[in-house]
């Protein structure tokens, strides 16, 4: 990629990371500020920030630099137009009053850059505002706050992304954390880290939310689209993503996040290049709109399966899931977030280790698993990718690299072992193939082994053992082909009604020897093929298999009666339409 600071790839080797160590916007909370916080409890703020410490050192032990998110907005405020953008953010609420905000506009301005820092974090409450006054402030309880404190800063990742070489500030629709923000472009802008950083989205456009944004491979990126992320905002990212070159494909996932429900990334969590942990019952169930450039506007497809959707805009044959091990219909699933990791490198995360289960699934995996404590820091509603921020990479190619070059013990299992189920667990059965690409061509011979082939493949468990494809019956077994070639077929009574979006036809009962007119839906293809003598069928190239039902044609046209077709035998010719 040749920048300091960027991303192509989730699984890219991490250099540098963004952070916040919890601090006293934590401390000041009460239990009835919970509905301000994404926790179901009130964490233990000493012992939270001796998790985060262990979190951030067993970082820097990974090669990788930590950046604190605090200590770069001290350096930012030293510039003055620094200070008055914090400060204008800070009194921007319209609950506070005229009054009330040139008063706390007036206390702000008197601070210096390492106290402003810590209040605009942490917040000012009303003992603490010594020259306030006025009606607003007399109204005040004492347990509210001029100024409210940002309890959630710690997950960095939902404020800003990097997407190649570029920063994203996100837009977050909680009208509390829209400050979070508003610090976090601050920071790009002043500092003089980030000078000449280019800027792909800012906080003051439609609703995108960070946490919902995945970057699958070079070129391919994924959005949840929901509460968090508008389709307005995923709309918007989409054009600056294509107009910068930085992609030429992107997913839009549609999510549920009412009543609390989390982010993509709380859903889908990328390990590798192939391979991504998640539910299988969410796996399964996720469907994605494939976005692409086209022109001076966007392209949009139907739903389709996620994971196939991914794997083609990906490249690859198919990604690899690895069950969380957690209940999905369990309400209690959100708040542990067990597949929330976060990739420092291909096949290397870092995840609490609270989450045996799903730790020890990805051990079995062969991926290497860095377990820190998070017993307070859990409870926040976040794995270590949702509060760590990667500032930059690796490009993904020099991953790839590195792979090849590993030893043969390091490399990662085969596509086959996809889902981990527990001994207790048992498949619910082989899951249908996504098939909407056209059918290849087919060569005379072909087409008794092409129409089969994929159809039984099914995404085999490693506990399973191998995939069993069904075996084909004896030959002994087969039921026998009636001899009709010196036999003068009876004449069959037909009668078909076809539909189309708008017409009606109705066919008079004919001979199955004379000529059927079967007007076709524009929605629907017709398919002409040739046939020898006895009513045997020679397909051309091709015509390997029906593109409107999947249905192979088969030897006789008595059998493609059977199959619900009307086929009309017209001079020299056969006619296949399906039934509307």
């Amino acid at each position: 990629m040749g920048q300091a600071n960027g991303a192509d790839s989730e699984v890219g080797q991490l250099r540098t990371v963004l952070v916040h160590r919890p601090g006293p916007e934590l401390q000041r909370l009460t239990p009835r500020h919970r509905e301000r916080v994404l926790l179901r409890a009130l964490p233990w703020l000493s012992r939270a920030r001796q998790e985060h410490d262990v979190l951030s050192q067993l970082l820097r032990d990974e090669g990788v630099e930590v950046l604190y998110l605090t200590e770069l907005l001290q350096d930012s405020l030293e510039y003055q137009s620094a200070r008055h953008e914090a400060i204008r953010l800070a009194v921007g609420d319209a609950g506070l009053g005229d009054e009330l905000r040139d008063q706390l506009r007036s206390h702000l301005e008197d601070l210096e850059p390492e106290v402003l820092a810590q209040v605009l974090v942490a917040g000012v409450s009303p003992q603490e505002l010594k020259v306030g006054h006025g009606v607003v402030f007399e109204l005040l309880d004492r347990h509210d706050f001029v100024l409210d404190p940002l309890p959630n800063l710690v997950f960095t990742r939902d404020s800003s992304l990097w997407i190649g070489d570029q920063i994203a500030v996100a837009s977050l629709a909680s009208e509390r954390r829209r400050r979070e923000s508003g610090l976090a472009a601050l920071v790009y802008q002043h500092h003089p880290r980030f000078t000449g950083t280019k800027w792909l989205y800012r906080h003051d456009l439609e609703h995108l939310d960070g946490g919902d944004v995945l970057l699958l491979s070079p070129g391919v990126i994924a959005m949840g689209v929901g509460e968090r992320t508008t389709a307005a905002g995923a709309e918007r990212l989409a054009r600056n993503v294509f107009d910068a070159g930085l992609a030429h494909t992107m997913l839009a996932v549609p999510m549920n996040q009412r009543g609390g429900n989390g982010h993509l990334d709380t859903v889908c969590t990328i390990i590798d290049v192939d391979s991504v942990i998640m539910h299988p019952a969410v796996a399964y169930s996720l469907t994605a709109h494939v976005i692409t450039a086209r022109g001076d506007g966007l392209r949009i497809s139907r739903p389709q399966p996620f994971l196939e959707a991914a794997a083609r805009a990906m490249g690859i044959e198919r990604l690899r899931v690895i069950d969380t091990g957690t209940d999905a219909a369990d309400p209690g699933d959100q708040w542990d977030d067990g597949g929330n990791v976060l990739a420092i490198g291909r096949r290397v995360v870092v995840s609490h280790e609270r989450n045996s289960t799903t730790n020890a699934r990805l051990q079995d995996a062969g991926v290497r698993v860095i377990q820190v404590p998070g017993s307070e820091l859990g409870s926040m509603r976040g794995g270590p990718r949702c509060m760590a921020c990667p500032v930059s990479r690796e490009p993904s190619a020099q991953a790839d690299a590195a792979s090849a070059d590993a030893p043969p013990g390091a490399a990662r299992p085969l596509f086959r072992e996809t889902i981990m189920l527990a001994a207790a667990e048992a498949p619910t059965g082989a899951l249908p193939s996504w098939r909407d690409a056209p059918i290849p061509a087919a060569g005379p011979g072909e087409h008794d082994a092409r129409s089969n082939e994929g159809k039984d493949e099914e995404l085999a468990s490693a506990s399973l053992g191998p995939p069993r494809r069904p075996q084909r019956r004896r030959s002994a077994d087969r039921l026998p082909i009636r001899d009709t070639r010196n036999r003068r077929e009876k004449p069959r009574m037909i009668s078909a009604t076809t539909r189309s979006m708008k017409n009606r036809w109705t066919m008079a009962p004919t001979t199955r020897n004379a000529t059927t007119m079967a007007p076709m839906s524009i929605r629907k293809r017709s398919m002409t093929t040739r046939y020898g003598p006895c009513a045997r069928l020679s397909l051309p190239a091709w015509c390997a298999d029906c593109h409107i039902c999947g249905f192979a044609h088969i030897e006789t046209a008595k059998q493609v009666y059977q199959k619900g077709h009307l086929a009309g035998i017209v001079a020299d010719q056969v006619v296949c339409a399906t039934w509307s």
